[in-house]
């Protein structure tokens, strides 16, 4: 939170070497940022009962502080904390303390248990949802700028299409997506190089023919339009030329909601990973099995993966039988020929 305020100069101090630390360790921007709040307000509960020296730190007290914040009310809306944020401020809290350890200022080991996910909080759009955003990139666009022309106009179009084809094709986290170069699409290999995963960790993710089109039709005939003088190989270019920001990508997804002009649609609350998660929804209920599906999003394990079995209302050992036409198989189970 924020607006708390540590009055105690060590722990001020904990909480920028903790965020250095998870900087170094290779985390997210968005963990670097957002873990360290979560701490303090473990921080500011600590001063709150009389504790100044970090040292004197044990379970029983962060045991009492998660309690409390189970009970603490949501301060954007009604009710309590969901349990997702909560997780995120457990998972916070177990990595700070690990970051103690490493670092010999206090030795806590939490035994704290993941509350059971809000599935039903994860907004996932059906086909026929994805399908009206694709329809949308193809309506006589609203000018946005004079400057811009009918070629730039239809090149902005060709990039979301683009967008689509990387975010729900492809099923790529937000930062991933930003963060692509021309360079890691392998047309001929049909493949994608994601080389800044979650906690850099690379994996290559199979492109199916349509999103490979897509694509194709985007470089080579209409980036080239929005790169001006720059040389950038981002693959996805802004107004200026250059690397596109994802809250740019944000708003033109936003922007092809509005002009699908279907009510449900537009009353949903949209962004670039409700995509990731409609993919993933939607190969687990074409029959996926949960392991090529947690590849495919580049989970570390299972675990984050078995959320969209509640999603898709499906058993996640279904056997792997009528995948969407969007993935071929001989993709998804090139591991296995090669063994």
């Amino acid at each position: 939170m924020k607006q708390l305020q540590l009055t105690n100069a060590s722990f001020r101090y904990l909480e920028e070497s903790y965020k250095e630390w998870l900087d170094i360790m290779g985390y997210a921007p968005s963990s670097v940022y957002y873990m360290p709040l979560h701490v303090r307000e473990l921080l500011h509960y600590l001063e709150a009962i009389g504790m100044n020296n970090i040292k004197e730190l044990e379970h029983k007290h962060v045991q009492q502080y998660y309690s409390k914040l189970k009970e603490r009310s949501n301060q954007r809306r009604e009710g309590g904390l969901s349990n997702n944020h909560l997780n995120k401020h457990l998972q916070a809290l177990k990595k700070f303390t690990e970051y103690l350890r490493q670092v010999g200022r206090a030795d806590v080991k939490l035994n704290l248990h993941n509350e059971e996910s809000d599935a039903r909080s994860i907004e996932v759009l059906s086909q026929q949802e994805v399908e009206l955003l694709f329809k949308a990139t193809y309506k006589t666009p609203e000018r946005i700028t004079r400057s811009f022309n009918d070629e730039q106009q239809e090149a902005l179009q060709s990039r979301d299409r683009a967008m689509l084809a990387i975010y729900y094709g492809c099923g790529l986290r937000r930062n991933e997506g930003v963060s692509l170069d021309v360079s890691d699409i392998s047309f001929e290999g049909e493949l994608l190089h994601v080389r800044k995963g979650k906690n850099y960790k690379e994996r290559f993710v199979p492109i199916s023919k349509a999103s490979l089109k897509y694509l194709q039709n985007y470089v080579y005939d209409h980036r080239p339009l929005l790169l001006t003088s720059s040389r950038s190989e981002a693959l996805f270019i802004s107004q200026r030329g250059v690397r596109v920001s994802s809250q740019t990508l944000l708003l033109r997804l936003k922007y092809l909601k509005q002009r699908s002009e279907d009510e449900v649609l537009i009353d949903k609350e949209v962004g670039l990973h409700t995509l990731r998660h409609s993919i993933a929804t939607h190969l687990l209920q074409a029959g996926m099995k949960l392991e090529y599906i947690a590849r495919f999003l580049g989970h570390k394990s299972l675990e984050s993966t078995q959320i969209y079995t509640h999603l898709a209302g499906m058993d996640e050992e279904q056997e792997f039988n009528n995948v969407l036409p969007h993935f071929e198989r001989s993709h998804l189970h090139e591991d296995e020929r090669s063994k």
